[in-house]
């Protein structure tokens, strides 16, 4: 038996290249002789059980089959913050898997989107031109569309991550499916109600143009109405001014709202502006959910005024690329829909589902995320 090692990488632009160097024997005919083994991950009361079964399944799948070596890329909006734990899971198990390839992305972007998707596109044809035989990409939007239509007429697969493109060609998405998040989110403030009638302030968005955030809204949306409450949306403001005008606007509805507000939901990471809000009209007492972990929202928790929030679960959306990419090209593209069923809505949206944080469990969730590498 030989031991192959590889590893490949380019960088260019404002891209950090993290390589992830794997290692597999293999017998004279390229075979896998060891199979894959995958670091062990903590039990935990958050650790997502039915994901970790399903990523087993793939690999015990994946296992029994007999391929060469792979080489693959996962392109990023950029490697800090958020992405930090893509960055961190998708390494992994390029590592586990013993393929090369490596992670792309801004180490800090420019602010200009279109220098930035200008960017990602120049990053997915390097990659092809590489030997790239799969790509995980999170694409800024339509404007990926073209040089990843080019990819995959060469026969490159593509799997997307956190935003998906539609209509699209690409073999599956991986990540939060924004309606399901947005119920998700509701029902937990709608356990902590009085019963109706009521109105429900969501810090969201309205606005067509931001599918995402108008899917993830409406998803709550329509948990409070079905519940029999009113509902009432601020979109959230982004901008320099963003946080007082909707401090204030929500504050006005707390005070002025009929039926009064009964309870607030964040569905963004600014979600703490709920907080801000109700401290400014004098309601100290009103449940709070919030929305991904912002250092706000955690003080606001730990105070007791922000009741839960609810995280992606961005690891295993890096984590599992790599996987269904291997997964694709060693049992093939249905097999590896079948085995992804359990969590996956529809044949091709894999849906890796949210944490549910209470506000007890701050210290616990920290120490889950530790655990993996994605704190």
């Amino acid at each position: 038996m030989t031991m192959i090692r590889w590893c490949w990488g380019a960088a260019f632009g404002l891209t950090l290249v993290t390589a992830a160097c794997g290692s597999s024997e293999t017998d004279d005919a390229g075979e896998r002789a060891v199979p894959i083994q995958r670091t062990p991950t903590p039990e935990n009361e958050f650790t997502p059980a039915e994901l970790e079964a399903t990523i087993d399944n793939l690999v015990a799948e994946i296992n029994k089959s007999a391929i060469e070596p792979a080489q693959m890329a996962v392109l990023l909006k950029q490697q800090t913050g958020f992405w930090a734990p893509v960055v961190t899971a998708a390494n992994r198990a390029m590592g586990e898997l013993g393929v090369a390839g490596n992670v792309l992305g801004p180490i800090a972007p420019s602010g200009d989107i279109e220098e930035s998707e200008e960017l990602q596109n120049q990053q997915i044809r390097q990659a092809v031109a590489d030997g790239a035989e799969g790509i995980g990409i999170a694409p800024f939007g339509d404007a990926q569309a073209a040089a990843l239509e080019e990819a995959m007429a060469k026969g490159v697969q593509v799997v997307t991550l956190d935003t998906d493109l539609l209509p699209s060609k690409r073999a599956i998405y991986v990540g939060t499916l924004n309606k399901a998040a947005g119920a998700t989110a509701a029902e937990t403030l709608l356990a902590m109600l009085p019963p109706p009638p009521g109105t429900v302030m969501i810090h969201g968005n309205d606005d067509p143009g931001w599918v995402d955030g108008m899917d993830r809204t409406q998803g709550a949306r329509e948990v409070f109405e079905k519940a029999g409450y009113g509902a009432l949306v601020r979109s959230t403001t982004w901008d320099a001014t963003g946080e007082a005008e909707d401090v204030e606007w929500m504050k006005d509805k707390l005070e002025t709202a009929d039926p009064p507000v009964v309870g607030l939901l964040g569905l963004f990471n600014v979600s703490y502006r709920c907080a801000m809000a109700a401290d400014a009209a004098s309601k100290p007492d009103i449940p709070i959910v919030a929305f991904d972990f912002d250092p706000k929202t955690v003080d606001y928790m730990r105070k007791g005024r922000i009741k839960a929030t609810h995280t992606q679960r961005q690891y295993y959306e890096g984590y599992l690329v790599p996987y269904i990419l291997y997964g694709i090209k060693a049992i093939g593209l249905d097999a590896t829909r079948d085995i992804l069923a359990p969590q996956t809505v529809g044949d091709d949206r894999v849906n890796t589902g949210l944490d549910v944080v209470p506000g007890d469990k701050i210290d616990a969730y920290y120490d889950f995320l530790s655990s993996i590498g994605a704190n």
